[in-house]
């Protein structure tokens, strides 16, 4: 696990093996979700929208939204508001102001309630627009005020001349007298016209008039992070770390997998892998009491990491593998002795290998021969603290475990209780966990069985 790549199937076989365990993390999670949710009460946001006529530069609307969430306006909003225990500064915290297009300032706030949220933002803008005409009225210059009322003044009585000199002129129909009414006309007109664009060329009386471009929409719902998405993020964020933990926890082991590392760590030769059957083989430790029945409602004293079992073949080709272990522990001994069979304590899959291995060691049929096979009696072993009988009539020992699931250093404990009960490990086992394949009909198994038969006939000199 340590080197290889992270994939989906390593992702669902821990959701697979650990679902009890990533099921209660995912609740807490939840319940942690919610109780954050109650510490932050539910908060609700809505805008206010003043318009800006004239022309305006985009860093003089920046300003104007820096202006919109001042400390003097806010502290006038406040005021006006009249909110127990609620002060300007608070509500600084809850007033936010953008430059949109089109000349816009749209001027959020935030409070516990739609109501309260909408008269916040309704009364900061309506301070707003007060504030930013006063600035202006404060900002412009009372000489060039009055020098551009007194040429309105002048305007005024100018025009009023015009008309009297068009009265007074050649009431009668002649040619001079119309032309000298009509220039005066056209003069009356430029004089009026220049007025109006003095007026609209002053930026002080256009940037003046802001709008508030009607009431701020209540609220329809809270504002992120609503209570669902501290609850659902809560929970996403405890299946995520239990899973990366399970992730973290398998890269950094220092569990042995294969067969050279194994029989390297308790000093000996590998002997070969033997398969052991069944649907439901699990590597679950012994052990009683509160802790190991939690660990048994989690789920967590299944192994996850272990890969899931290859389907084998048949009962006929695991047989061979024992025969084959069983055929080279022979040859390596010099002579026939009897063996220690040790298996580790609450390793399920190396107890019932080791059977296998006594089962065909005891009916080998070379037993009745001058190369008897060695005689094998089975012992547990604790990892922790590892202890193996006195050599008495017993002058080695064949180690049977199942990869993965022990360290060099508790393989290393094994070799040394080897060592101090003078023994010699003459071996190393190791059994893999397989799947049987599904059992045939009677009938087929009939037919099957029946050139094996034969074969056992002809080969112990039967008739044929």
């Amino acid at each position: 696990m340590s080197d290889d790549t992270i994939r989906l199937v390593t992702i669902g076989r821990i959701v697979r093996r650990r679902w009890r365990l990533l099921t209660i993390l995912t609740v807490v999670g939840a319940l942690v979700g919610y109780g954050t949710s109650l510490l932050f009460p539910p908060r609700y946001t809505t805008s206010a929208s003043v318009l800006l006529p004239g022309a305006w530069e985009e860093r003089e609307l920046l300003t104007q939204a820096q202006v919109a969430t001042s400390s003097v306006v806010v502290d006038r909003a406040a005021t006006t508001l009249g909110w127990a225990g609620v002060s300007g500064s608070e509500l600084r915290d809850r007033v936010s102001a953008q430059a949109a297009e089109g000349n816009i300032v749209k001027i959020s706030g935030t409070a516990d309630t739609p109501e309260r949220a909408q008269r916040l933002a309704d009364q900061v803008a309506q301070q707003f627009v007060t504030f930013a005409a006063r600035i202006v009225g404060d900002n412009t210059d009372p000489e060039a005020a009055a020098r551009a009322e007194a040429l309105r003044q002048m305007v005024v009585q100018t025009s009023r001349r015009i008309t009297e000199l068009a009265d007074t002129a050649d009431p009668g129909q002649t040619v001079e007298g119309v032309q000298t009414r009509t220039e005066l006309a056209k003069l009356r007109t430029s004089l009026q016209e220049a007025i109006n664009k003095l007026d609209q060329a002053d930026p002080a009386a256009n940037k003046a008039n802001m709008v508030v471009m009607g009431p701020a929409a209540r609220p329809a719902g809270e504002a992120p992070p609503t209570r669902t998405q501290l609850i659902a993020a809560g929970a996403l964020l405890f299946f995520l770390l239990a899973v990366i933990g399970h992730l973290t926890a398998a890269r950094t082991s220092r569990r042995l997998r294969t067969e050279p590392e194994i029989a390297a760590a308790l000093g000996s030769a590998s002997l070969g892998t033997v398969d052991v059957a069944g649907e439901r083989l699990v590597h679950r430790p012994e052990g009683r009491g509160p802790r190991a029945l939690v660990r048994r409602l989690l789920g967590t004293d299944v192994r996850w990491d272990v890969p899931t079992p290859q389907t084998s073949g048949d009962e006929a080709s695991r047989q061979i593998r024992y025969r084959r272990v069983c055929a080279r522990l022979r040859d390596q001994l010099p002579a026939p002795r009897r063996l220690l069979v040790v298996v580790p304590e609450g390793d399920e899959i190396a107890r019932r290998a080791a059977g296998q291995l006594v089962a065909e060691a005891g009916s080998d049929p070379s037993s009745g021969s001058s190369s008897r096979g060695p005689m094998l009696r089975v012992v547990g072993v604790s990892m922790s603290q590892p202890m193996v009988p006195d050599r008495d009539s017993e002058s080695g020992v064949l180690v049977v475990l199942s990869a993965g699931n022990w360290t060099a250093g508790e393989l290393a404990g094994i070799a040394g209780a080897c060592a101090d009960a003078r023994h010699e490990v003459v071996g190393v086992v190791l059994a893999c966990a397989v799947r049987a394949r599904p059992t045939r009909s009677a009938g087929r198994r009939r037919h099957a069985a029946a050139p094996a038969l034969a074969v056992g006939d002809d080969a112990t000199g039967g008739p044929g």
